[in-house]
């Protein structure tokens, strides 16, 4: 079973602003993105999709939609692949959050919700729901999900069995491709690509 899990292109918000699951807007047409990307996955060998699946936020499904029509394949959307809720924190610039409330999160990362939106358990759960799902569905490798930097390191996380975070220091490009298997008698997973 192969996923491939891509970020969404660079959107049109100022360096540093926290948009979680603000639905904002790419900064050039997907369908530029959906050329490079294609052209990427094809120097990088990776087995054409059988179905694209996306988190229904228009940075993704905008970039999902060109993809999935060039492949010619179906496409869903779930609502299980948008990033973090961020709460009162969304569009706001990280700098000009009250640093107390940020080292309370931090000192509490799992279960804090300072934003008032979701905690990084409550994330993980609702990621984990979604990949167990998936899991499930042999028919739909291999499959292209577009998505979320911290989405994508949740996946990681879970099927490689690394602490999330040491996976938050791992460097993930606007439409960097990770491609996970899994294979084997244990189906047991592996990375194959990070951020390619």
């Amino acid at each position: 079973m192969d996923i491939v899990l891509i970020r969404h292109p660079a959107v049109a918000l100022d360096a540093g602003v926290c948009y979680g699951q603000s639905d904002v807007a790419l900064v050039e047409d997907a369908e530029v993105s959906s050329t490079a990307l294609a052209l990427k996955l094809a120097t990088l060998q990776v087995p054409a999709p059988r179905v694209f699946i996306s988190s229904p936020l228009m940075r993704c499904s905008a970039l999902a939609a060109a993809m999935a029509n060039d492949f010619g394949c179906a496409i869903s959307h779930d609502d299980r692949l948008k990033e973090m809720n961020f709460g009162d924190w969304e569009q706001r610039r990280w700098d000009a959050i009250d640093r107390e409330l940020l080292d309370d999160w931090a000192a509490n990362f799992d279960h804090a919700r300072a934003h008032g939106g979701e905690s990084v358990a409550q994330f993980v759960a609702r990621v984990r729901a979604w990949l167990d799902a998936f899991a499930q569905t042999r028919e739909l490798s291999p499959a292209y999900v577009v998505t979320h930097a911290g989405v994508i390191r949740v996946i990681a996380s879970l099927v490689l069995d690394v602490p999330l975070e040491r996976c938050l220091n791992w460097s993930l490009d606007m439409t960097g491709i990770v491609w996970l298997r899994r294979e084997g008698e244990a189906q047991q997973w592996s990375l194959v690509r990070w951020n390619a």
